[in-house]
């Protein structure tokens, strides 16, 4: 597809790191971090995330699991990798030294413990940091450069781990309720929270967890497979529950503390989805840049862009799945189920319709609109109807940095 290549984080962040040596996505099965049925090649000195068939049509049926979350993963230490080279060539000269120490303590990280090297460059906020720094640096304006040295040797924000377990599932969220880069959500970051309002937390989280994995364990692995950190939120100023997630923040999601544990799953799903499909479009483009055209979102009293369109139909197929999940368990509250269900459904099936009428979508993107209204309509687990086999590709693909350890030369 001639329109399918993109560079993430950037061209010239891409030479950047094949000129410079510099740092670069994890070496390892095919350059993907042996995600199975993921393949990246190397050309031109650039490391290339592809996504199989199989993988993208259960991504955008909200079934890619752990698998996908793995293969997501490594696009997007690739992005932060060649947001820190793009960083570092774009450091003035006043800066560069104390910047280029930074950088080499990056560099011998990642050569003497790739794993604590994956953790820095994959906290949420080091995305926001990296991009910020450019955005600023580019509009003639100081950037607070000394941010990577305070990722290598400050105290992280206090966070609270929550470790969770259900029938030997294991997860360990971060809960952030201080510290900078807790307002990318668009709403007001709650905290710090007082001890007796982090209990109440944990039991939410554990209930929540418990509803995952016993009715809805796609979702489960999935989130916890990718979800490292929750940013408490006030609630809206009318009381009701909120919650968000940020395209610069893989890893986090942010919501406001609910009524009971089931719609704190809920919740989680919904942007989990929302976080996961922000690092596909790393990968894959599945729509054009947003132009002036508006479409209608049946959740909302006002137009949206298509871009934005996509990112509530998919995260609302979570929802629908959801309800979905809990009418086949049994679950209490049958009633409100089948009605959520119902209406959820109906939403997603018309946001896919009017994504694919728009004109607006890549041809991947129009391949995954149609298996999102598929899923929505008759369920992730659907077959048939012209699917591509695994042994497909999109041929889609991004260039990520440079193979092999960094160099600070």
């Amino acid at each position: 597809m001639s329109d399918g290549r993109r560079t993430a984080g950037g061209a010239p962040a891409a030479r950047a790191a094949a000129d410079d040596g510099a740092l670069g996505a994890p070496p390892g099965s095919g350059g993907t971090a042996g995600v199975p049925g993921a393949r990246a090649q190397v050309s031109e000195g650039l490391r290339r995330h592809g996504v199989d068939r199989a993988t993208f049509t259960a991504l955008a049926r909200a079934r890619g699991g752990a698998p996908a979350v793995r293969l997501l993963r490594a696009g997007q230490l690739s992005k932060r990798a060649l947001l820190l080279v793009a960083l570092r060539r774009a450091v003035p000269a006043p800066e560069r030294a104390a910047f280029e120490c930074a950088y080499a303590e990056v560099c011998a990280l990642q050569r003497a413990d790739r794993t604590a090297w994956e953790r820095l460059l994959l906290r949420p906020e080091f995305d926001a940091w990296a991009a910020g720094c450019l955005h600023l640096l580019a509009a003639g304006r100081p950037a607070p450069l000394d941010g990577l040295d305070r990722f290598l040797h400050g105290p992280r924000p206090a966070a609270a781990p929550v470790p969770l377990e259900c029938d030997g599932l294991r997860w360990t969220p971060l809960i952030t309720d201080r510290g900078p880069y807790r307002d990318l959500y668009g709403h007001p970051p709650a905290g710090p929270l007082e001890p007796a309002e982090l209990d109440r937390w944990r039991l939410l989280l554990a209930g929540a967890w418990e509803v995952l994995v016993r009715r809805h364990p796609w979702h489960a692995e999935a989130v916890g497979a990718c979800v490292t950190t929750l940013v408490p939120l006030h609630p809206a100023p009318d009381g009701s529950a909120v919650s968000a997630a940020a395209r610069r923040a893989y890893g986090a999601v942010a919501v406001s503390r609910p009524a009971e544990p089931t719609l704190l799953a809920l919740a989680l799903v919904h942007e989990f989805l929302h976080v996961q499909l922000g690092a596909l479009l790393d990968l894959v483009p599945l729509h054009r840049p947003n132009g002036e055209a508006r479409y209608h979102a049946p959740w909302r009293p006002d137009l949206r862009p298509a871009g934005a369109l996509l990112q509530g139909a998919y995260a609302h197929l979570g929802v629908t799945d959801f309800w979905r999940g809990e009418l086949a368990a049994g679950a209490p509250g049958r009633e409100r189920a089948e009605r959520e269900h119902r209406r959820w459904r109906g939403h997603t099936g018309a946001a896919a319709a009017t994504l694919l009428a728009s004109g607006e979508l890549t041809r991947a993107g129009e391949e995954f609109a149609r298996e999102l209204g598929r899923a929505a309509e008759y369920g992730p687990d659907c077959s048939g109807g012209g699917a591509a086999t695994g042994a497909e590709r999109v041929d889609f693909t991004a260039e990520g940095a440079a193979a092999g350890p960094c160099s600070s030369t």
